[in-house]
């Protein structure tokens, strides 16, 4: 059970991640979760929104470039080692992160973990195998 994230490409200057968070609020669109990663020269925004079609038709109509990819969300307890469980399961079947990013949720005291990873499936596999409860688009409000 994967999640769609959209990653927006930008210029690291001044002014741009307002321009998508001010497109996204003029349609409706809620951003759930979100990690911006940059360069000297460029970023990237990368979001969990309520709308993932919406906004890649709106980002691309202001001229940004946009990317569709599959992450998966875990969902943790909110306490010391919470994640180092997740991280340790996976390891031990050899699966890289490639990124990830986390947010707190209330009030049921849990943190969602954003992973994204070579092969998904694998990695659903393992976590669930594990008792490690992965989250679908519902859980973050996507539709």
């Amino acid at each position: 059970m994967t999640i769609r994230q959209v990653s927006v490409f930008l210029e690291n200057k001044v002014g741009r991640i307002m321009e998508i968070t001010e497109a996204l609020g003029e349609n409706a669109i809620n951003i759930r979760a979100l990690s911006l990663a940059d360069t000297s020269d460029f970023g990237i925004l990368r979001m969990i929104v309520d709308d993932i079609e919406k906004a890649e038709e709106v980002m691309r109509k202001r001229g940004f470039i946009v990317k569709e990819t599959a992450v998966v969300a875990v969902e943790v307890p909110d306490r010391p080692g919470g994640l180092a469980t997740v991280l340790e399961a996976l390891c031990l079947e050899r699966i890289n992160v490639e990124y990830m990013y986390a947010f707190f949720e209330q009030p049921q005291d849990k943190a969602l973990l954003i992973f994204r990873f070579e092969d998904p499936d694998k990695a659903i596999s393992v976590l669930e195998k594990k008792g490690i409860e992965v989250a679908g688009e519902e859980k973050l409000g996507v539709h």
